[in-house]
C-alpha cells in the first residue's frame, strides 16, 4: 500500500494523508490535533463537548440534514475526542466523495453553537457520564489513567458534571475558533479518490487561517488504589504500566510484551487465570501509544475475593518473561502482531483511522514501517520492560461493597 500513500502540507497549513485505492468505497475524516491532552482541568470536556456540538447544525443544514445527507447516500457518519485528536469521519461509496467532504467541511467550518442546542446536547454528555460511571468495566479503564497521569491529563477526557456545567458557550465558541484552523487540522482519506481534486476542495475551501493549541504538560505517575462500590457483583480490576513512547522504537517491544501476556485466547495471561484456575471470564490487554504519553494496561473480571490472586499472577507472569522468554515464543506473538496488522488493512474506514494516528504520533508513513519494526523486536527489549514493570506500575479495583 505505502506505493499508494501521498502526503502533502497544503499552502493553507492542513495535513492530507491519502491512500489510494480501487474499490469504489472511500473513508475520510477531517480531523483536528486537539484533545484531552490540551486542557486545563477546569476545562476538562471542552474539546468532547465541541465534537457534540459539531453534529448539531450550521446556517445550511440542521443536524438531522447533516446525518440524512450521508445516510440517504449510503455512507455512514460519526467521530470521536481523544486525548490528543477530534475526528469527523465518514465511509461512504465513492461516487458521493464530494457530498461527504461538503458535509464534513462545512461541519468543521461553520457550527452555530445553537444556545438552545448546547443546553440540550450538555443534558446529553451527562447522560454519558453517568453511563460511563455505572458500566464498572468502562469505570476502570476511564479511572486507571488518573493512576498513571496527575492532573490535569490524569482528568477524565468526558469531563464531570462540574465542569461540564462551568462551560459558556462562549467558552466554546472561543475554543473553536482558536484551534479549528487548518494548520492544526488534518484530512485523512483511504479509497477511491483523486489527490489533486482533495487538494483542490480543501485549498478552496479552508483559508489560511493561524490557530493556537494550548500545550499543558504530562507528568507521570503510579498509584494503585481499591474503589468499593455497592450493587455490583464482579470486581473489575486494571494493571497499568508507562511504556516508551511513539519517538522510541522501545515502544514495539512494549506492544509485543502486551500481547505475549494479555491479547487472544493463547496468551499467557489467558491462560494461567481463566483456563488453568478459573477466575476470570474476561481478560483483554491494550496498548496506548502517542508523543506524549503511553501505556499497557490489562483488563480481569474476577470475584473479589481474587483480586489480590489475580495481581499476584500478573506480576508472576512479568517475572517469568524476564527469565523464561525464548525466541521461538517471541516469534510467534510476532508473527500474531503482523497478522493482525494485516488484517487491519482490509477495512478502509480502520485504515483511515490508522493512518490518522500515526500522523498524531508523529508521521502517518511510519504506519507502513510497522511490520519491520515488530519484526526487529530482540528478546532482551522484551525482558527490560518486563523488568522495569516489576518496580512500578499502577493498580486499580472496583469491587462489591
Amino acid at each position: 500500500m505505502q506505493n499508494k500513500f501521498f502526503k502533502k502540507i497544503l499552502k493553507n497549513g492542513m495535513t492530507l494523508i491519502f491512500e489510494k485505492r480501487d474499490l469504489p468505497i472511500v473513508s475520510l475524516a477531517f480531523a483536528v490535533r486537539t484533545g484531552g491532552i490540551n486542557e486545563k482541568k477546569s476545562e476538562k470536556g471542552i474539546s468532547h463537548f465541541i465534537e457534540h456540538m459539531l453534529y448539531k447544525g450550521t446556517p445550511k443544514r440542521n443536524s438531522t440534514q447533516i446525518a440524512s445527507e450521508i445516510e440517504k447516500n449510503g455512507g455512514e457518519i460519526n467521530g470521536f475526542t481523544d486525548e490528543s485528536v477530534t475526528a469527523y469521519y465518514c465511509k461512504i461509496p465513492s461516487k458521493h466523495l464530494n457530498i461527504a467532504l461538503d458535509v464534513l467541511a462545512d461541519m468543521v467550518k461553520n457550527p452555530l453553537f445553537n444556545k438552545k442546542e448546547i443546553s440540550k446536547e450538555r443534558e446529553v454528555i451527562f447522560e454519558e457520564i453517568k453511563m460511563r460511571k455505572d458500566n464498572p468495566r468502562i469505570f476502570v479503564l476511564d479511572e486507571i489513567h488518573s493512576c498513571l497521569y496527575e492532573s490535569p491529563f490524569g482528568f477524565p477526557l468526558i469531563g464531570s458534571f462540574e465542569t461540564m456545567n462551568s462551560l459558556s458557550r462562549e467558552d466554546l465558541v472561543q475554543r473553536f475558533n482558536s484551534i479549528y484552523s487548518p494548520e492544526n487540522m488534518i484530512l485523512s482519506v483511504v479509497g477511491d479518490a483523486d489527490i489533486e481534486k482533495l487538494v483542490q476542495f480543501i485549498e478552496k475551501n479552508f483559508p489560511k487561517k493561524k490557530g493556537n493549541n494550548p500545550q499543558i504538560p504530562v507528568v507521570e505517575k503510579n498509584e494503585s488504589k481499591i474503589v468499593n462500590r455497592k450493587g455490583i457483583d464482579q470486581a473489575n480490576l486494571v494493571f497499568a504500566y508507562h511504556i516508551p513512547n511513539s519517538s522510541d522504537d522501545n515502544s514495539y517491544s512494549a506492544l509485543v510484551l502486551n500481547s505475549l501476556l494479555s491479547e487472544g485466547i493463547s496468551s499467557r495471561l489467558f491462560v494461567e487465570i481463566r483456563e488453568k484456575r478459573n477466575l476470570a471470564y474476561s481478560i483483554k490487554g491494550e496498548t496506548v501509544i502517542n508523543k506524549e504519553y503511553a501505556y499497557n494496561l490489562i483488563y480481569v473480571g474476577t470475584k473479589k475475593e481474587n483480586v489480590e490472586k489475580v495481581k499476584e499472577l500478573i506480576l508472576e507472569e512479568f517475572s517469568k518473561v524476564t527469565k523464561e522468554l525464548s525466541e521461538k515464543e517471541l516469534s510467534e506473538v510476532k508473527e500474531q502482531i503482523v497478522g493482525n496488522y494485516q488484517i487491519s488493512l482490509e477495512d478502509s474506514q480502520v485504515q483511515m483511522i490508522n493512518l490518522l494516528n500515526s500522523e498524531i504520533c508523529g508521521d502517518a508513513k511510519r504506519f507502513y514501517e510497522f511490520e519491520e519494526k515488530i519484526r526487529k523486536v530482540n528478546l532482551s527489549s522484551v525482558k527490560t520492560i518486563a523488568k522495569d514493570v516489576l518496580k512500578k506500575y499502577s493498580f486499580l479495583a472496583l469491587v462489591p461493597e
